[in-house]
């Protein structure tokens, strides 16, 4: 509030200031003679100036006229300029008179005379300034629109950000809960060791929980722990591959997407093999990208695709992270596997 007012009140001073300046010029310049009591006049139509300005401004804030529709502004910026402009010249006209600073003036013309005659240029001059008054509020609320859109925006992201990341970690928990259950009575002791790797994995995912991107290697220990467990549950059913680019390691990415994108290739694919089948991870750089690849043995269905929850967040999470510059797809490869591939921009730092 403070910053304003003094930027208001600057902007009036400087103003007025500018319209004496301006004024004094022209008289030293093409005066023909003498002008009695000059500076007298000049320096009282910048004070009523300032006055009936300022009052003009308490006018518009008083009847909001900043937040009317564009039409209806447009009428109010002339009518007002020409009511002001009649008040600032019966004010100015006044003080003429009272103090007798142009008498020859005085008995040529009458006093609505002399002020007609004045108004008819101070109201252009006061629609200049209503014209830059308006002009001034009317950026200022665009700008304040777009910061107000981009918080929003911002807040929006945010909490999808949030949601997102509140679906996956119960997803993931309950998973491996259920795999944990299956061992309890046939391998008690294999149990026990499951649940030290579901506490890892749970260690590490709380750990990453406040960030919005880890480097690949946490990511893979935490894989690592997973698919460790699940081997628990498959047994010789499950066979994993990795094919890591050593370069790709620090390379960040969205916390427990690949942890998702395994997940899915168990459930909606290995699960679903009488012989069990393969997992297959690969990383590496290409076309200026970072791809994440997850592969499984099976056939692409779009039962499973609609059920999925986190094949949805993982393409949620790209948009709001990356927009257009990372890319999510799921296809068959030779009908005999489905590949997931991320693509995401390579952070060269």
């Amino acid at each position: 509030m403070k910053k304003n007012f003094s930027s208001y009140w600057l902007s009036q001073l400087g103003g007025w200031g500018a319209y004496m300046l301006v004024w004094t010029f022209f008289y030293f310049a093409l005066r023909t003679k003498p002008l009695p009591h000059f500076f007298e006049i000049l320096f009282t139509d910048a004070c009523i100036g300032i006055l009936i300005t300022h009052s003009m401004r308490l006018f518009i804030k008083a009847f909001g006229l900043v937040n009317i529709s564009l039409q209806k502004q447009i009428t109010a910026i002339i009518v007002m300029s020409f009511v002001f402009a009649i008040i600032y010249s019966m004010g100015v006209v006044a003080f003429q008179t009272i103090f007798e600073w142009n008498p020859d003036e005085r008995t040529k013309l009458s006093f609505l005379n002399i002020v007609l005659r004045q108004s008819i240029f101070v109201s252009l001059f006061l629609l200049i300034w209503n014209l830059i008054y308006f002009i001034y509020h009317y950026i200022q609320k665009s700008r304040q629109q777009q910061l107000d859109k981009i918080r929003l925006e911002s807040l929006v992201k945010e909490l999808e950000l949030k949601t997102i990341k509140a679906h996956i970690n119960p997803h993931f928990i309950f998973n491996a809960l259920n795999s944990i259950r299956a061992l309890v009575d046939e391998n008690p002791e294999r149990a026990r060791t499951a649940i030290t790797e579901l506490s890892n994995i749970l260690r590490s995912s709380m750990q990453v929980e406040k960030l919005e991107m880890t480097p690949l290697e946490n990511e893979l220990n935490i894989v690592k722990d997973y698919l460790a467990l699940e081997l628990i549950r498959f047994e010789d059913r499950l066979k994993i591959e990795y094919d890591i680019d050593e370069d790709t390691l620090d390379q960040p990415v969205p916390p427990m997407m690949l942890q998702t994108l395994v997940e899915n290739a168990i459930k909606h694919g290995i699960s679903k093999q009488i012989h069990g089948g393969v997992v297959r991870i690969i990383s590496d750089f290409k076309d200026d990208h970072h791809e994440l690849i997850v592969q499984n043995t099976g056939k692409l269905n779009d039962s499973d695709i609609a059920e999925g929850f986190g094949l949805t967040s993982t393409q949620n999470r790209l948009n709001l992270l990356f927009g257009k510059e990372a890319n999510f797809e799921l296809t068959d490869v030779n009908g005999i596997l489905v590949q997931a591939k991320i693509k995401l921009p390579v952070n060269k730092l």
